[in-house]
């Protein structure tokens, strides 16, 4: 039976993976590839936070009450992460890499984080609640890749 938790998992070391080339453009001083991994970073954590927003999250919720308040917080820290990408934006079109890599290394500790609450807090209840939408789930990221 197929579950939440390993496309989900898998959709965030795919993330993972992105910023990484991205941290690595941002400390070569490479401003056009810089430019587009941020791109490529922002539009896949983009589609991650979709999915959660508009299908895994509200299933939850209606599931059980257990989820509310992670659910909350997650969505929260959704919205301090893309307050990041604009600053990250903002950062490569001044091609400022002392401010770029700050904001960087904000968001790695922002994602690890948020990404140990959901993998080890979420995702289980997801996989126990709302398992039925696994195969949605993962079919989510084949059409959007």
């Amino acid at each position: 039976m197929e579950n939440i938790s390993k496309p989900m998992s898998l959709d965030h070391r795919h993330c993972d993976e992105i910023f990484m080339e991205l941290e690595q453009a941002v400390v070569r001083g490479e401003w056009h590839k810089t430019e587009m991994m941020a791109g490529n970073f922002i539009t896949a954590m983009t589609r991650h936070f979709q999915i959660e927003e508009q299908k895994l999250f509200p299933a939850l919720e209606e599931k059980t009450s257990q989820a509310n308040g992670p659910v909350r917080v997650m969505v929260m820290e959704h919205d301090q992460m893309r307050h990041l990408f604009n600053k990250l934006n903002d950062a490569i079109g001044q091609q400022s890499k002392e401010t770029a890599l700050g904001i960087t290394e904000t968001l790695l500790v922002t994602m690890q984080q948020h990404n140990m609450k959901e993998e080890n807090i979420l995702y289980p209840l997801a996989d126990r609640f709302v398992s039925n939408l696994a195969e949605e789930i993962a079919q989510s990221f084949t059409e959007s890749a």
